[in-house]
């Protein structure tokens, strides 16, 4: 499992934080994970694509963990993963969850709720 931290909200309580995160969605911080089966072509264009996505669009904003279903299936099935690559976004709520290489950016910008400019 790799994790990567991209910044974090910081300081004041949880309830402020999250006030102003509805108030100016910009500050929201997002947590993934994102589910590959080793290190197959599709595994890697998707822990590639997610990276890029969130360095441009969730700069210092986000956390990013990485689970292969070959070395921790209980995970997988923990949180009944039954395709590969799956993302998985845990925060903020709702929870949803995105299948494929996650090249496509406008699906994965709508699918997040937030704004998508051609």
């Amino acid at each position: 499992m790799m994790v990567h931290r991209a910044g974090s909200a910081k300081g004041g309580s949880k309830a402020a934080r999250q006030g102003n995160e509805q108030q100016h969605p910009e500050m929201t911080t997002y947590a993934f994970r994102l589910f590959v089966s080793g290190m197959t072509p599709n595994s890697l264009r998707a822990i590639e694509n997610i990276r890029a996505f969130c360095q441009q669009h969730l700069e210092g904003r986000y956390r990013l963990e990485i689970i292969d279903i070959y070395q921790q299936p209980q995970c997988a099935k923990e949180h009944q993963i039954v395709a590969v690559p799956t993302l998985v976004k845990q925060t903020p709520p709702p929870a949803r969850r995105f299948i494929g290489d996650l090249s496509h950016t406008d699906r994965l910008l709508r699918g997040l709720g937030m704004p998508y400019l051609r």
